[in-house]
């Protein structure tokens, strides 16, 4: 039985950006999951800009991750996400 090759070398720095609505409940949902899977998450490894016409937020982290696994978790719990339109 032979397993894929790993497309990265962990530990490495991973982009995610989250696109949804512009509220505060939308952030704190998204923030508490990224901090579940990334806790070291420093203030200057999250941005964040609103759509021309104002209508959707795009949060951009960078995070430092560990594993594969992790970032698979990571993007399950992001897709299931309520708000969550787009995860880049």
């Amino acid at each position: 039985m032979s397993t894929a090759p790993e497309c990265l070398t962990f530990p490495t720095d991973y982009p995610v950006k989250v696109v949804g609505p512009p509220d505060d409940a939308f952030r704190a949902r998204v923030h508490a999951i990224v901090l579940r899977h990334a806790p070291e998450l420093l203030p200057e490894q999250v941005s964040e800009r609103a759509s021309s016409g104002g209508r959707f937020i795009s949060i951009s982290y960078l995070l430092r991750a560990r594993s594969r696994a992790q970032v698979e978790a990571l993007v399950t719990e992001l897709q299931a996400c309520e708000g969550v339109m787009m995860l880049i």
